[in-house]
């Protein structure tokens, strides 16, 4: 079963030293890495996950404070150099409590917990050809080989396909339940791309026929995983 995850941490050692762990297990997939709860939170709000590894100490917007949001809904592995806050996390119901600095093994079992209490997922349903989105007072039907990308732009959304482009107010939260990340994936607040449809990658900048679209740090990670390669320095 894959597991999508988040890390918020805001130490850069603790979050490179989690990040490793967490590529270590190839049925956990990175979805983003935050370096304050508020980030996080914003992220939450528009999109689903199944984990979340999460520090207490992130300065004026607590670990224990994103918890105790509506936003969360995902399991959750506390990670902290202290132990004074372990009956507060499990008054919160937390999955585990790994006390920096935590081992790999200490780390996987926490991750089986985790996955332990997750509902199970069902089968995979066989890929979809395509999707019908609202615009104006219609259904238009998108084709997803033909897809290239999709904008944000204020309240709408502009999808851009070989053939003609389509404004909707369907958000990017509705656009990732739809679909998979190997068909749309999120590379930036404003930006969807069809990986499929990418014709090169240059630093921080994705081409997709004649437009340039930027990839964001909170989104490089997963993207990068997702092709396969490590991002650029």
């Amino acid at each position: 079963m894959k597991i999508d995850c988040i890390i918020v941490e805001d130490e850069p050692l603790a979050l490179e030293r989690t990040r490793e762990y967490v590529e270590k297990l190839s049925f956990l997939f990175l979805r983003a890495t935050f370096d304050n709860a508020l980030d996080a939170l914003a992220f939450l709000r528009e999109t689903s996950v199944d984990l979340i590894f999460l520090d207490i100490n992130l300065g004026e917007f607590s670990g224990i404070q994103l918890l105790e949001t509506a936003a969360v809904s995902a399991q959750v592995i506390l990670t902290t150099a202290y132990g004074e806050y372990a009956l507060r996390g499990y008054e919160l119901k937390v999955a585990d409590y790994l006390l920096k600095p935590f081992t790999f093994e200490r780390f996987v079992r926490a991750v089986d917990r985790a996955a332990s209490l997750l509902p199970k997922k069902k089968p995979a349903a066989p890929p979809r050809k395509f999707i019908f989105v609202k615009t104006e007072n219609r259904l238009e039907k998108i084709v997803l080989r033909e897809l290239l990308y999709i904008e944000g732009m204020r309240d709408y959304r502009r999808i851009q396909t070989v053939n003609k482009s389509v404004m909707t107010l369907q958000t990017f939260a509705e656009f990732e339940r739809q679909l998979p990340p190997a068909v749309l994936c999120r590379v930036h607040k404003s930006f969807m791309v069809a990986p499929d449809r990418i014709d090169s990658i240059e630093k921080d900048r994705i081409r997709v026929g004649d437009r340039t679209i930027p990839i964001s740090e909170t989104y490089k990670a997963r993207f990068f995983r997702l092709i396969g390669h490590r991002p650029a320095d």
